[in-house]
């Protein structure tokens, strides 16, 4: 299955306690669309979250997003895990 990396760009900030939230929207969600968010990643600051995440495809990646909560990626890379 291929993974995906996924980058949100929040303006003003995020709280880790908002993101937490989100992906266990996204967990609820997933199964329908086969898809599995694996991790995230955020930087509060600066209002940046990064979702690692094995799916048949990018659209199907936002769908689950858009479905679980409506905080759609701005860009999503097809990724390669290294060693």
């Amino acid at each position: 299955m291929p993974l995906y990396m996924d980058i949100h760009n929040i303006s003003g900030g995020v709280a880790c306690s908002d993101v937490a939230e989100a992906h266990k929207a996204d967990l609820q969600t997933q199964g329908q669309h086969d898809v599995r968010y694996l991790r995230y990643w955020v930087d509060e600051q600066e209002g940046k979250v990064f979702c690692l995440v094995e799916a048949p495809s990018a659209e199907a990646a936002a769908t689950v997003h858009k479905e679980a909560h409506g905080l759609l990626a701005d860009e999503i890379f097809q990724v390669q895990e290294g060693t």
